[in-house]
């Protein structure tokens, strides 16, 4: 939806568009497709809440994948936050327990936990290549590719019965139109006045306003174990971004 908006809107540009621009249009896009089939498969096995704190985690992992790929030095507040995000983590995916009364670790946190790492990668991606191209070439070309594979992975999985009523239309409109064609319109644009690791401590927020509507709207229940989760994750964040170990330092 958000593909064929977007061709139609920029129809005129589209001979502009050089093997340059599809070679990192491509990349943007094939890892926007990753992040949202792991994230919405970790849905299926996991809670809302649970699953939007632990996408919120890419905000840590940006400087890892930044060390991976352009050999940016690890600072130690990077570590620090890594470490706190993982206690996070912890708390947040062993929220709940089985029948035996044991802590259970349940699939669709790995899942999601995997997608918030094509999350960061995106966030990077779309820093490192979209950086150097204009706004309409890095969105019509990650969202044509997001949906080709997606259309390849509803095809592949067997996923061909739609439903067609106004309760199923209306969340696609809204994912397809808002979520997708408007946030990721105003985030490429936005990603070229700041860099990947501020962007992501903005987006991390995401967390909070999951939690929010999974309590609001869903009726989720909230365990002490996820709030003090998601508390230690959103510190992570902060020692990562923030830099506190800089400033005492600096004070000192």
């Amino acid at each position: 939806m958000a593909f064929i908006i977007l061709m139609a809107l920029n129809a005129k540009r589209l001979k502009e568009i050089k093997p340059t621009h599809l070679f990192k249009g491509s990349v943007i896009g094939a890892i926007l497709f990753l992040a949202y089939f792991l994230q919405t498969t970790g849905l299926e096995f996991t809670t809302t809440s649970k699953n939007s704190f632990l996408t919120a985690v890419n905000v840590v992992l940006v400087p890892f994948i930044s060390w991976i790929i352009i050999k940016k030095p690890l600072s130690k507040n990077t570590l620090l936050g890594a470490f706190i995000s993982l206690l996070g983590i912890a708390f947040t995916s062993f929220a709940g327990s089985d029948a035996s009364g044991q802590l259970a670790f349940n699939i669709g946190d790995e899942i999601s936990l995997v997608g918030a790492i094509f999350f960061g990668a995106h966030i990077f991606y779309t820093d490192h290549y979209g950086g150097k191209m204009e706004n309409c070439m890095v969105m019509v070309i990650q969202m044509g590719v997001a949906a080709l594979l997606s259309w390849i992975a509803v095809l592949f999985t067997g996923e061909t019965q739609f439903d067609f009523s106004f309760e199923a239309l209306l969340p696609i409109l809204y994912i397809g139109i808002i979520a997708t064609l408007v946030g990721y319109g105003i985030q490429t644009a936005s990603q070229k006045h700041t860099t990947s690791g501020q962007s992501a401590v903005i987006l991390s927020t995401e967390a909070f306003f999951g939690m929010i509507a999974a309590i609001l709207l869903l009726n989720e229940p909230v365990l002490p174990t996820m709030v003090i989760g998601g508390i230690l994750i959103f510190l992570g964040i902060l020692a990562v971004e923030l830099q506190p170990l800089k400033r005492i330092t600096a004070l000192n």
